[in-house]
């Protein structure tokens, strides 16, 4: 770890002197460290060539694509950014696992948030290793990939890990994904890491709001010599047929949505989003966890390509500035969950108790009760033969609008940073509008109907909470009463 200058301050001038001398020595081997590999990969020979140097169709040895830069031009800053499906990921690992065959480079793999190696691009990285056939020329850990050249990735996330990163020194080049999520704060401790004159910084996001840091420091008012280039799904020869499918149901459902998803325009900030200034991004600690006794969990079951969700979250009624808010802390999500898989991916544990490797989990999932979708019973039936105390939440005409309308009740809800599907459903799950009516500062008319988009995760968090909700209308009344309508 980097020792700061007000750390050393406060110690006697000899404890001082002796810990920066340990500071300059362990600089001065990994220096060392560094040469060593590189002369040794210099010194490397073998009679067959990596294997992707032969007979590969890649976008990026195509002149007229954006990917090209990535292997083919020089910049300090290479920024791909856009829409979904657009290749961007895909592009920059490949050429990461290119560059690393090929000479013993230092990769930093990052992002604002990484809780663990699962958050990170270690997985995509080993897809693409397997998928160009370089299996025997990379060592592939759970913490780290190395390959013969003597190349190195590290990963590891921005967001309050200032000393953490400054402390990353031989930096060839650094991937920041994700960029949409980085702020400003991790840009200032960041860019001066990475300050080899012949180092590079890879920045792929999604554009979410044109005031977003990244936009402004890279694509509206880019530095000196960077490359920057918008790609989306139409620069992508491969598009799968879900993706394509995935496209032109937003197209239908939201024209706007459709736009911002797949072609990279920046969102909307309007009424028709659901939760709009209602939900807030940040960080939270055990402390809300000492203003209730209550952990709530829902869950939401994936169906074909829908993924499932678990949430854990507190409903605090009197925050400690009077407010009553929400509190969403762990999220599990993921698409093509098998039955079988479920108890480990709500754990984050296998059948022998040890760590997955796929899945963190959500903390006290088999302690406190789930509320879930009554439509799968079956899916119910055998996670409590698991041991989940989980039962089908409540439907009634109506359930849905009655939800939102009590998530909406809450002062404000918190969102940690560690919930990105969350985030990304609160910015995106949003009422139908009527294009045909707009008003004079060129808003839709909001429609009272829910688009049925983006919403496995509040899906989730309303079944939790389902005793809780008040029904409205006659119905709802006589319901409550627990007598016949």
């Amino acid at each position: 770890m980097t020792i700061s200058t007000a750390s050393l301050r406060s110690l006697p001038p000899k404890q001082a002197l002796a810990l920066l001398l340990m500071e300059k020595a362990k600089r001065t081997k990994r220096a060392k460290q560094l040469a060593a590999a590189r002369a040794a990969a210099s010194d490397y020979r073998n009679d067959d060539p990596p294997p992707f140097a032969k007979n590969v169709t890649s976008l990026l040895d195509n002149e007229d694509h954006a990917l090209y830069c990535l292997l083919h031009q020089k910049a300090p800053y290479k920024v791909l950014w856009g829409g979904r499906a657009s290749t961007k990921s895909w592009g920059i690992a490949e050429a990461l696992i290119r560059k690393a065959a090929a000479s013993p480079i230092r990769v930093l793999c990052t992002r604002e948030f990484q809780i663990s190696i699962k958050d990170s691009a270690h997985k995509l990285l080993k897809d693409t290793i397997i998928r160009l056939g370089m299996e025997s020329w990379f060592d592939v850990t759970r913490e780290e990939i190395r390959s013969k050249s003597g190349a190195e990735f590290i990963f590891k996330g921005l967001h309050n890990n200032d000393q953490g990163i400054r402390s990353t020194e031989g930096i060839d080049i650094c991937w920041v994904e994700e960029g949409q999520s980085v702020s400003e704060a991790s840009w200032r401790s960041l860019i001066p890491t990475i300050r080899d004159d012949n180092s590079e910084m890879w920045i792929s996001f999604n554009l979410i709001l044109e005031a977003d840091a990244t936009y402004q420091r890279f694509v509206a008012k880019p530095p000196t010599g960077a490359i920057v280039h918008k790609v989306t799904y139409l620069d992508n020869p491969y598009l799968s047929a879900k993706s394509r499918q995935d496209m032109e149901d937003d197209k239908v459902r939201d024209f706007h949505l459709y736009e911002h998803i797949w072609l990279g325009m920046p969102l909307k900030i309007s009424d028709a989003i659901i939760f709009n200034k209602k939900y807030v991004v940040r960080d939270f600690g055990r402390e809300v966890e000492e203003l209730t006794n209550r952990i709530f969990l829902g869950a939401d079951f994936g169906f074909a390509n829908d993924p499932s969700t678990l949430l854990r979250y507190f409903a605090i009624e009197k925050d400690t500035d009077g407010k009553r808010r929400l509190y969403i802390s762990h999220e599990a999500y993921q698409a093509h969950v098998e039955l079988d898989d479920m108890p480990e991916f709500y754990t984050g544990l296998t059948d022998g108790g040890e760590p997955s490797l796929r899945w963190d989990g959500v903390p006290g999932a088999r302690d406190w009760p789930i509320g879930a979708d009554c439509a799968r019973p079956e899916t119910i039936s055998y996670l409590r033969r698991k041991g989940f105390n989980i039962a089908g939440a409540d439907k009634w005409e109506g359930c849905v609008k009655d939800g939102i309308t009590h998530l909406r009740s809450f002062d404000e809800i918190v969102i940690h940073p560690r919930c990105a599907k969350t985030a990304e459903e609160a910015r995106l799950y949003r009422y139908k509008t009527d294009p045909k009516q707009v008003d004079e500062h060129g808003n839709e008319k909001v429609l009272p109907i829910i688009v049925d988009a983006y919403n496995h995760c509040w899906d989730g968090i309303r079944y939790g909470l389902d005793k809780y909700i008040q029904r409205s209308g006659a119905i709802g009344v006589w319901a409550r009463l627990g007598r016949p309508a």
